[in-house]
């Protein structure tokens, strides 16, 4: 907006009828088949849309610098014009771009390798329908409600709340922390897959055979021990065969035959050779360079996707998007033509209704579904905000919330296919073979090609498909903080290569502690406190904000906008999810945890009470963000009110707030207008 106008031209301003307004923001209701033009008439604005009333933006802020510097909201920057314009903030190329971008947010390692197991240990089939339930309840409602609220801004979470709400601006900068805690960690996984990536292409792939650098006493090689027995008979145990007559005098036989005892090579080789895990969080130990080289290639791999921003990320998801499909049905063709595969998927499809009685069950289908669609994460707020302002993001959402609960099931069906296979290889029961996470992924299914023909190719389109996975979501998470940077400093876009290497080389050193021989501890401190039941209260206040503060009612108004009239019933469902039902729902999932919480453990260590004191401070850093701000704004704003006016003030969105159209055509108009004095004018911090 244009800091220099004259008072006459400022008050023809305020007193101009709705009906003598720009043509484009006449044309952004007339455009939504929602308003027509009696609904137009002078007098007639709806309550929601005094962001659209000239005299609030006007009377919001005044056109002199000392009060922009006092204005609650930093969506006022001063900056200076760049030739004819202010930088561009972008835009997805095609709708398609934004689909894949986010249903590679939204699918990612935890549907491949947790939901499996979770829906086989918390009653099978019948677990699909808390499952089914909570995504009603809480998952689709704070997607689409998410996905809504950045569209209809054109903003990052940390500029969004600041327009919207100045008093909880901390909650935008409290998504901003935890996506970038979660980065962190995630990237180190992704590496993980990059360096098994790299080991399958050998003729024989290391974990085949109990390795004499990494082997314990307690590996055990099916392979070797196959090719023992062949030798008249002789008997396999501690990585040596011993000819059949020793092994019967010295009791060998009955203890080669203790399974119970037995690690994989697999197990062995990921435990002591890729991570060489040390005995505790307290001992940290070396760097493991080759994981170092592998985050340095992840962060790499990063950097030239998103250094273009949207327009070069919206190419790449396509591939990291739908390559995953395409590996999970060549593993399912492959899984069900093993032997024992059907054991495995009746295992997993069996239904347990008498567990349904557990609320063990509905907590964890309803944090399975939280964690795997993420809201109160920042990301979905942001890959929104870069589409066009009638995209239809509802049925974006209902497309990705569907598609996600597909692919986590049919997930389900390949691995236990494969887990089918190895019960059957090694005649044990199948609940002693699944496992979930870094152990399915790095020590189950490792060992499972080792027995498959050109176990090579099998083991490359397994991490292949890991690491496609993984860089859809870490796209979201970093193109998040990145897009809340860029937001609250609009200069940088000029510099957006700049901020993206910035942002990946902090990423990349704060990686490197995972990547000791401690690091797995702080992998799993950081999954258990970084982004846990904060999330949650983040996402109890954001539905109280938009559906109580702001208004449910008032905001599906704003939403009809942009995807068009919807019926009473889209209004009362939506109403009563955000009011009620999901934050209800939200704080029943916050207070189970906060009972069934327990010290942290790893395996059979225990962590000690300082290192839960870690967590807990990452647990809580993102609500003293919150807290922090608030009171700072508190204290700083608006000082000649009394507090509960002054609260009341805070509470309201200022004079930035709206939709991305409305506010560029402000911006054209204010800017052609004070090329007179061009020393400095105040650009809106969101799209420009």
């Amino acid at each position: 907006m244009a800091a220099t106008r004259s008072q006459s031209h400022a008050q023809d301003r305020i007193t101009r009828p709705l009906d003598s307004r720009n043509d484009a923001q006449v044309d952004l209701l007339r455009g939504t088949e929602k308003y027509s033009d009696s609904r137009l008439a002078e007098g007639n604005t709806p309550k929601s849309l005094n962001w659209l009333d000239e005299p609030y933006r006007d009377s919001a802020i005044n056109d002199t610098p000392s009060s922009l510097a006092e204005d609650v909201s930093s969506s006022a920057v001063l900056t200076r014009l760049d030739g004819d314009g202010l930088v561009e903030r972008g835009n997805w190329s095609g709708r398609f771009d934004f689909l894949m971008s986010l249903l590679g947010y939204s699918v990612g390692l935890g549907n491949v390798w947790r939901f499996p197991y979770l829906a086989y240990s918390n009653g099978g089939g019948a677990f699909l329908f808390p499952f089914i339930l909570m995504l009603i309840l809480i998952g689709t409602p704070l997607m689409f409600m998410e996905l809504a609220f950045g569209q209809f801004a054109s903003l990052g979470p940390a500029a969004i709340f600041d327009r919207f709400c100045p008093l909880f601006h901390g909650l935008g900068i409290a998504m901003i922390c935890v996506s970038s805690l979660v980065a962190v960690y995630y990237t180190v996984i992704i590496a993980w897959t990059i360096l098994y990536l790299f080991m399958s292409f050998t003729s024989e792939l290391p974990w085949e055979t109990c390795g004499e650098e990494w082997r314990t006493q307690f590996c055990y090689s099916f392979k070797e021990a196959d090719a023992c027995a062949q030798i008249n008979g002789s008997v396999y145990y501690n990585q040596t065969c011993f000819n059949a007559t020793y092994a019967a005098s010295e009791n060998i036989v009955e203890l080669a035959k203790n399974s119970s005892i037995r690690h994989v090579p697999a197990q062995d080789f990921f435990e002591r050779h890729v991570l060489n895990i040390s005995s505790g969080i307290e001992h940290l130990g070396d760097i493991r360079w080759q994981v170092v080289l592998c985050l340095l290639c992840a962060w790499t791999l990063t950097f030239f996707s998103l250094s273009k921003g949207v327009k070069s990320t919206g190419k790449v998801v396509y591939f990291t998007a739908l390559f995953p499909y395409v590996v999970l049905c060549i593993l399912f063709v492959r899984g069900v033509t093993l032997p024992g595969s059907m054991k495995g998927i009746i295992f997993y499809v069996t239904p347990e209704f008498h567990l349904l009685k557990s609320a063990k069950v509905w907590k964890e289908a309803a944090v399975q579904i939280f964690f795997s669609l993420s809201p109160a994460w920042g990301g979905l707020i942001t890959l929104a905000s870069y589409n066009k302002f009638h995209n239809n993001c509802y049925k974006d959402a209902l497309i990705v919330s569907i598609g996600n609960i597909c692919t986590s099931i049919f997930a389900g069906f390949v691995i236990f296919s494969i887990i089918g296979y190895l019960a059957n290889e090694l005649n044990m029961p199948v609940d002693k073979v699944v496992d979930q996470g870094a152990g399915l992924a790095f020590i189950v299914y490792p060992d499972v090609v080792t027995r498959l023909p050109i176990s090579p190719l099998w083991s490359f389109l397994f991490f292949f498909m890991l690491l496609t996975l993984g860089m859809g979501s870490e796209f979201a998470l970093l193109e998040t903080i990145m897009t809340a940077v860029q937001d609250l400093y609009p200069a940088l876009r000029q510099k957006k290569t700049w901020v993206v290497l910035t942002v990946c080389i902090l990423g990349f050193l704060s990686g490197l502690t995972v990547c000791t021989d401690g690091g797995m501890y702080i992998l799993q401190l950081m999954d258990s406190y970084a982004a846990s039941w904060a999330v949650f209260l983040m996402a109890i206040i954001e539905c109280v904000l938009i559906g109580w503060v702001h208004g449910a009612q008032e905001f599906i108004i704003e939403v009809e906008l942009m995807i068009g009239q919807r019926s009473r019933n889209f209004h009362k469902y939506f109403s009563i999810f955000w009011k009620y039902i999901s934050p209800a729902t939200l704080t029943l999932l916050m207070v189970f945890n906060a009972i069934q919480y327990e010290p942290l453990e790893y395996d059979t260590y225990v962590y000690p009470g300082w290192a839960n004191a870690i967590g807990w401070l990452m647990a809580l850093a993102p609500i003293m963000m919150i807290i922090t701000i608030a009171v700072f704004r508190l204290l700083t704003t608006h000082r000649d009110l009394p507090f509960k006016k002054r609260v009341k003030e805070l509470l309201k969105h200022t004079s930035g707030w709206g939709p991305n159209k409305f506010q560029k055509a402000e911006e054209e108009e204010n800017r052609n207008r004070t090329i007179e004095n061009p020393n400095f004018t105040v650009e809106v911090s969101g799209p420009d």
